[in-house]
Parts: structure tokens; C-alpha cells; sequence
């Protein structure tokens, strides 16, 4: 608890405009990732075919989609932020399973990079100044 406390207070003091963009924009990346695999579910099940051997493969198409959902709304509002990076670091690495067993894609792979360098970003940064959890910090 005192290392998530120390990390808290040096984000904090060092927290910047552009930081906080870039979170929103990872929230809204992966709420909007959410919905395109809701509108286009068997591409998502197209993708799950090359890990569908897998235990869990089915679970994990489950998954996805409200993880992508919550968790892009959660992140976008700086919402229980590093808790939501550890569902969803996960599932970035499944993408990039997925990419490197099935048909490669470069651009799948590029996004799911970038997501899962972001994500492991946050992860430790946590959500910033500008952000729901700083709000109830600040409420007590």
C-alpha cells in the first residue's frame, strides 16, 4: 500500500495536460474497440479461431467486449484506473497472441502495441490530477 501511496503522490506532482489526454484517448480507443466488436462479432470470433484450441478461448471472446466497454468508459473518466489496467493488459496480450499465431496484421498489431505500452503506463502512473479518483481523494 505504501509503494501504490508514494507512486500516487509522484504522479501527482508531476501530472501534466497532455498525460491526461492520453488516457482519455486510451479510454475511448478501447470503448470504441468495444463497439466495433459488438457490431462485428464474427470478426472477433474470426480472430478467436487461431487460439479457439485454447482453455478459455470462448471465455475470452466473452470477455472482450464488456471489458472493452467498461473498462474504455472507466479509463476515460480516470475511474479505479490501475484496477482496470490489470483486466485489461491481459487482453492486449491476447491480441498480440492472436497476431503472431493467426494471420498477421500489422495494423491489429501496431494498435495492440501501443495499447499495451499505454496501458503498462498507466499502470504504474496511475489516473492523474484531472480525474475521478483524484476527485474522491479529494472529497474525504
Amino acid at each position: 500500500m505504501a509503494t501504490i501511496k508514494s507512486l500516487n503522490k509522484w504522479a501527482n506532482a508531476h501530472t501534466y495536460f497532455p498525460i491526461d489526454l492520453l488516457r482519455i484517448a486510451l479510454g475511448v480507443f478501447l470503448f470504441w474497440k468495444g463497439v466495433y466488436f459488438m457490431q462485428n462479432q464474427d470478426i472477433l470470433a474470426e480472430l478467436i479461431k487461431s487460439v479457439e484450441q485454447i482453455t478459455g478461448g470462448m471465455l475470452f471472446l466473452h470477455l472482450v467486449i464488456p471489458a472493452h466497454f467498461v473498462g474504455g468508459i472507466m479509463i476515460a473518466f480516470g475511474l479505479l484506473t490501475r484496477w482496470v489496467m490489470i483486466v485489461q493488459i491481459p487482453i492486449l496480450i491476447g491480441a498480440l497472441i492472436i497476431n503472431f499465431t493467426g494471420d498477421m496484421n500489422s495494423t491489429n498489431l501496431l494498435l495492440a502495441s501501443i495499447a499495451l505500452v499505454v496501458c503498462i503506463f498507466f499502470l504504474f502512473y496511475g489516473s492523474g490530477k484531472r480525474s475521478a479518483d483524484y476527485f474522491f481523494k479529494m472529497q474525504k
